[in-house]
Order: C-alpha cells, then sequence, then structure tokens
C-alpha cells in the first residue's frame, strides 16, 4: 500500500479497509502506573484483526536510546524484528490506536514513521472510542500472529540525547507535553523530582484533541503550535518519557508546520541523571531544590 499524506484515518475509512490484507491493525493502549492494563483493556474488546503492541515491551528498550529514561527506543533492528514477530509487513499499512486520544497511539505511528516504514502508519483518530460510536463492533478473537518481516532503516533520526540538549537550551524552543500540573511542579507521580527542563514551555498534548479525543482542525493546531514556537530556533519536543510528545508531533504534521525533533528521554532522563528544573507557569521558573 502506498505512503499516506495523513498520519490520521477516519473509523469509516479503517473499516473499509479492516479486511484488506494490506492493512494491519495495532492495538497500543496502555495506561501510567497501571501495569498490564493495556492488555486487559485489549482483551476485553478490540479491534476485529488487531494485534496488542504493548509499549513497554515492543516500544520501549529499558538500555536503549534515552536511558535511564523510561521509555528508552529500541534499536531499529530489534524494533524492526519484534514488529515482524508481532505479525507485520514491510509493505502493510499500519493503524495504530488507544483510547487516550492517540497520545499513546502516535509512539508507534512515530516509530515506523521515523524509520521510513514502507507501507505506511496512521493513527486512528477518536480511537476505540470513535469506533464504536460510529456503530462499528469490537471483538474479543484474538489474531493468531503470523510472523511478517518488516524492513527499517537502521538508524534514528531527528532525536536528540540528555547531553546534546543540555548544552543548548535556550537556543531551542523545547515543547513538554505533559499535563500543566505536571509542568508546574504540583504533582509528579512516577519521576524522580517535580518541576520541567528549564527554558521548556509547556504544550499539553491532551490540548491537541477534542472533547471526543479527536484531533482538532488544521487551522486551529498550527495556530496553536506558531504561538507556541513564536518564530524561535529551532522545536524540540519532550513529555514525561517520550511517548506522549510524539502526539505533538502528529499534532504538528498535521498543521503542516516542520517536523520537531524529539527528546527521547524526556523528563524521566533528565531527573533521574539529577539535571536541574524550574518549578511553576513560566519556561525558566523557580529552580528547584537538589535532587536525587
Amino acid at each position: 500500500m502506498s505512503q499516506r499524506t495523513s498520519p490520521l484515518i477516519e473509523p469509516d475509512d479503517l473499516q473499509a479497509l479492516v479486511h484488506d490484507d494490506a492493512v494491519r491493525v495495532a492495538d497500543v493502549r496502555w495506561y501510567l502506573g497501571k501495569p498490564g492494563a493495556g492488555r486487559a483493556a485489549y482483551d476485553e474488546g478490540h479491534i476485529p484483526g488487531a494485534v496488542f503492541v504493548d509499549l513497554d515491551l515492543d516500544l520501549a528498550d529499558q538500555d536503549g536510546l534515552g536511558a535511564p529514561g523510561r521509555h528508552p527506543l529500541p534499536s531499529p533492528a530489534d524494533f524492526a524484528a519484534r514488529m515482524g514477530e508481532l505479525g507485520f509487513r514491510s509493505d502493510d499499512l499500519i493503524v495504530a490506536y488507544d483510547d487516550l486520544g492517540g497520545s499513546i497511539a502516535a509512539r508507534l505511528w512515530w516509530m515506523l514513521d521515523n524509520l521510513g516504514h514502507r507501507g505506511g502508519a496512521a493513527v486512528l483518530n477518536g480511537g476505540i472510542q470513535a469506533w464504536q460510536s460510529a456503530g462499528y463492533e469490537l471483538t474479543t478473537n484474538v489474531p493468531a500472529p503470523v510472523p511478517g518481516s518488516v524492513e527499517l532503516a537502521v538508524q534514528w533520526s531527528k532525536v536528540v540525547v540528555r547531553s546534546e540538549l543540555a548544552s543548548r537550551l535556550g537556543k531551542v524552543t523545547l515543547l513538554d507535553a505533559r499535563a500543566p500540573e505536571r509542568y508546574r511542579g504540583e504533582v509528579e507521580p512516577v519521576d524522580p523530582a517535580a518541576g520541567h527542563i528549564p527554558t521548556a514551555r509547556n504544550a499539553p498534548a491532551a490540548a491537541n484533541v477534542d472533547t471526543s479525543g479527536r484531533v482538532k482542525p488544521t487551522e486551529e493546531l498550527r495556530a496553536r503550535y506558531v504561538e507556541l514556537i513564536d518564530g524561535a530556533g529551532p522545536v524540540v519536543v519532550s513529555c514525561g518519557s517520550g511517548v506522549t510528545a510524539c502526539h505533538d508531533i502528529l499534532a504538528m504534521r498535521v498543521a503542516g508546520l516542520p517536523e520537531p525533533t524529539l527528546y527521547v528521554g524526556s523528563y524521566s532522563d533528565w531527573t533521574r541523571s539529577g539535571m536541574p528544573v524550574a518549578l511553576g507557569s513560566e519556561p525558566t521558573g523557580a529552580v528547584a531544590a537538589d535532587h536525587p
């Protein structure tokens, strides 16, 4: 199947393709602090033909690029091999979905897109909720895996590691896709210190979607990101662990804006490495006390 021009696919369009042998569907549901809950949700009901793809096991490698963050990237070779084991193939259009507005599914989309997956990749707009709202059914049938072969590029591109980012703070526009309360340092459920990377501007991924979880219109997204970027330097996106930041990349693609760079390790890598953090609603904020 030829490359798509949009990173999104609508439920009606997926329904028309769901029995196409060149289309594969990936259920990428995952919930912070709830190990195994994504798989349990899949087992309770999923889009027909969908394969469960585990964020922790299939889309991350604890020793990979971005360590010691929570979701370092696996090597492209390992990722390609795992996708093949799950039954995906080089010429398949791979459609990813979740139930969180695409904030998890965007990670798989970005990985495939970044490495030039030949068949193309897309995120189901509105996720499993939109599928059901359109009147389409779920199933509990788990497809038998038929191993495939996925050929991808051998190196990640448009990524930055902690040391490089630290040396460029103030010279890049750093966007933080986490929720505002985490950005401000009011709460921190999982990482070593509350706050944000100094100079980072808050760009919550949740603001990319409407109340139904569908990605907002192109012009609305474009206006949002143009204001956030404000004509400054090259854009780097981050989040807690390099996952929801991919939704900011997806939104910028929909908006027709230049592709940003992903800080793979993101805030988890930054704080686990003892780097300084800032507090409050401003990018430079008050510097927090030392942390482990």
